[in-house]
């Protein structure tokens, strides 16, 4: 059973609503924090839910854009703050919640949230949107005969939804980095992969997840590649299963959520 931070329910008093509740109703899903719980030495899973939930549609691999700003802030743009993108671990649309993880690197607005979050919390948010999400494979349009998935810890989100919802009879491949084995998330078929650590090392063009990749023993034929992460890593992965291993590109899914000095990724 999941530990939470605050065992007890909490229970709010209705509220009345004011315009700028109204307003931001119209652009955002509002819901409330409904358990924390540690799940890596630097991740934290947000367990949200609330009646709008249930309307909500998502594919694995998409993402929600959190507005981290003060919720009680009388000023409406104050309530928004940054935008922050977080992948969606799980859905359940049957109990009106979804579960993010939040990785606690720095100090910018959206690992200041992650770290402050509590039981009973409002939590506005856009989405779920993102076409990086599981698919069929592209030249036959039946299922691929396996897929292969890379990333590091800003990926595994997405690659443990992804996962998740590989049936059990298609094989999956991958590497799944991480700077300790005390930062792995607990993925599906995590036996199937590979777990390269690169300790003190940078994530950023990362050799150490590229040499993992190269030394996967895939099938002769190209399944579907799901690779995600650091700009740079993931398009010298690429590069290697287009020039090395003759994938197609339309073959390789991509999606870049950092790069050293650039913002604004998702």
């Amino acid at each position: 059973m999941a530990h939470t931070d605050n065992p007890a329910q909490v229970v709010t008093a209705p509220q009345s609503r004011g315009l700028g509740d109204l307003l931001l109703d119209q652009f955002f899903t509002n819901g409330r924090i409904l358990e924390t719980e540690r799940i890596a030495a630097r991740m934290t899973r947000i367990r949200v839910g609330g009646p709008a939930l249930r309307n909500l549609d998502w594919l694995p691999g998409q993402h929600v854009r959190v507005a981290t700003g003060d919720s009680a802030s009388g000023n409406v743009l104050a309530r928004v703050g940054d935008l922050r993108t977080y992948s969606v671990w799980h859905f359940d649309r049957e109990h009106s919640e979804l579960h993010l993880c939040v990785l606690d690197h720095g100090d910018g607005p959206g690992a200041r949230w992650g770290r402050n979050a509590v039981v009973g919390q409002q939590v506005r948010f856009r989405g779920p949107e993102g076409s990086f999400t599981l698919r069929a494979d592209p030249t036959s349009g039946d299922g691929a005969p396996y897929h292969l998935f890379a990333g590091e810890e800003t990926a595994s989100v997405a690659l443990g939804a992804m996962l998740r919802a590989v049936p059990d009879d298609i094989p999956v491949h991958g590497a799944i980095e991480t700077a300790t084995a005390e930062d792995r998330l607990p993925l599906p078929r995590a036996a199937e992969l590979a777990h390269p650590l690169r300790g003190d090392a940078s994530a950023a063009r990362s050799e150490i997840l590229l040499d993992a990749i190269r030394g996967l023993d895939l099938p002769p034929t190209p399944g579907l590649a799901y690779l995600a992460g650091e700009a740079r890593t993931i398009q010298q992965i690429m590069k290697h299963l287009v020039r090395e291993r003759r994938w197609p590109r339309r073959a390789i899914l991509t999606k870049p959520f950092w790069t050293p000095g650039k913002r604004g990724m998702d």
